[in-house]
């Protein structure tokens, strides 16, 4: 009997600091960023909040369109997988990071008016090969705002 497996991530979330790019010995880019996702959920009429901070990491050209369009506040829809890595510190601890390395990003902060952005550049240079990046239309689409959803009506319909 064949195992099946998955390991994918979706999250939508604001970032908490500017993208961090690097470069690594052989060129590649990698980009890092924090993602904060909010949740709020009401137990016995009072409302609770919890806050998640995901580490996020991207690759090659991925890394560089996030690094030229993300910045503290974007709110965006990533989706990757999960990926945990180990070292030994200087002290001799063993240390481990869980990541998400993000195959693709979609940006979900609109533009300001006046506000110019190099993404129709940077899609004609992105190969089929290479994950791609999409910005949300300007024009209204119907899509539904997830801050516009009010968790009280939520609760009471499951009641």
């Amino acid at each position: 009997m064949a195992s099946r497996n998955l390991n994918m991530v979706q999250l939508i979330g604001n970032l908490t600091r500017d993208p961090e790019m690097r470069y690594t010995p052989q060129g590649n880019a990698v980009a890092s960023f924090v993602v904060a996702t909010n949740r709020e959920w009401v137990v016995g009429g009072e409302r609770k909040q919890s806050v998640d901070f995901h580490n996020i990491v991207a690759w090659n050209k991925l890394a560089e369109i996030c690094g030229q369009l993300l910045k503290k506040g974007t709110k965006v829809y990533v989706m990757g997988r999960l990926q945990t890595r180990d070292w030994t510190d200087n002290t001799g601890v063993k240390k481990y990071k869980t990541e998400v390395v993000i195959e693709d990003m979609i940006l979900l902060t609109p533009k300001k008016d006046g506000e110019t952005t190099e993404e129709a550049d940077l899609e004609t240079e992105t190969p089929e090969s290479t994950p791609s990046v999409e910005q949300q239309p300007e024009a209204d689409t119907g899509e539904i705002n997830l801050d516009d959803i009010n968790l009280d009506d939520l609760d009471s319909s499951a009641k």
